[in-house]
């Protein structure tokens, strides 16, 4: 964005505050920022352990699809995971089975405070849920050491019936690379890619089967588009646990790849308790269609955050701005 006068908010600029139906990457409540652009709705929402600089490929990724808007898409339709977040038993099976028709289903794992039992019971209630066709992945945020990494796979692959993949099992490269050698379950790296000062490192390494791309941390559906060309590996398109507005560049960049062999991580509206738009960008018969939603007024009010979370991400957004000036003049 461009503003005149930093000082004063822009118009058409919204923050919003939406709860979570269940607790979510440590957090109950997403926030985030909104604003329309010729090009259509755009979404500013890092979470808040990036900090400003790290942030700057966010409003990247925001500033593309305010003004320049996405490549066409080669499909109409993207098949899409349902995320089943660190519950119970019961509560896992219901979120499948309320998924809208999804296959797939990413679990996740590796939460602080919980057991081997834990998970395994929530593997199981997946497994139950989907039946014997569906495919079910893990996700443990690179929670996991290796050798924790490597014995818990075993478990969890005979809970499920079978790990279609596990996604960043461990934090660090060397670590992806001893589990992916010493487990037959595909490893996939996501914060190894979106996090890292050289994505490649995955590659040169050979310590992941599949990346996984977050169109947010990642700078944008062309940026995201160019990595995946180059990184060479299959690519699962995941999301940053947007409302439908930031969701449509995940759908833009899966719609966009020459190939999308497995489910996307895009179905992660149905963790809000609200949208902002009056057609959300969620799943019928396992698919979201490509579609580009417009933000609607009341929806936006009625989301809005109150004054001070607001002054903060105008802060925040005043910070990356910074950081971009000085990287401009260096």
């Amino acid at each position: 964005m461009h503003r005149p006068d930093p000082t004063a908010p822009p118009a058409d600029l919204h923050v919003y505050a939406i709860p979570l139906r269940t607790r979510f990457r440590r957090i109950t409540v997403r926030e985030g920022m909104l604003w329309r652009g010729p090009a259509g709705w755009a979404e500013l929402s890092p979470f808040w352990d990036y900090d400003a600089a790290e942030s700057a490929s966010w409003l990247r990724a925001a500033r593309e699809a305010a003004d320049v808007g996405w490549p066409a898409p080669v499909r109409t339709s993207i098949p899409v995971n349902v995320t089943v977040p660190a519950v119970d038993g019961e509560t896992a099976h219901r979120i499948v089975t309320a998924s809208g028709g999804c296959r797939t289903a990413k679990v996740k794992v590796a939460e602080p405070g919980q057991s081997e039992r834990d998970e395994v019971e929530r593997l199981e209630a997946v497994r139950d849920a989907l039946g014997p066709g569906g495919a079910i992945r893990v996700d443990a945020n690179g929670g996991w050491d290796v050798d924790t990494a490597i014995a818990r796979l075993r478990v969890l692959d005979r809970a499920a019936g079978g790990l279609e993949y596990a996604e960043q099992p461990v934090a660090d490269v060397p670590g992806l690379a001893a589990v992916r050698r010493a487990t037959h379950v595909p490893v996939a790296a996501d914060e190894s890619i979106r996090r890292a000062e050289d994505p490649f490192a995955v590659v040169r390494a050979e310590a992941a089967d599949i990346v996984v791309l977050k169109v947010q941390p990642l700078g944008g559906v062309r940026a995201c588009l160019d990595l995946a060309a180059e990184v060479g590996l299959p690519v699962v398109v995941s999301s940053a646990l947007e409302t439908s507005v930031g969701l449509a560049a995940g759908i833009a960049l899966a719609a966009a790849l020459p190939d999308l062999p497995y489910a996307c991580g895009l179905a992660t509206a149905q963790l809000l308790t609200a949208d902002v738009t009056g057609r959300p960008l969620l799943p019928r018969d396992g698919q979201i269609e490509v579609s580009r939603p417009e933000a609607d007024p009341g929806l936006l009010a009625a989301s809005a955050a109150d004054a001070p979370t607001r002054d903060r991400w105008l802060a925040r957004l005043d910070a990356i701005e910074a950081i971009e000036a000085a990287a401009a003049r260096a």
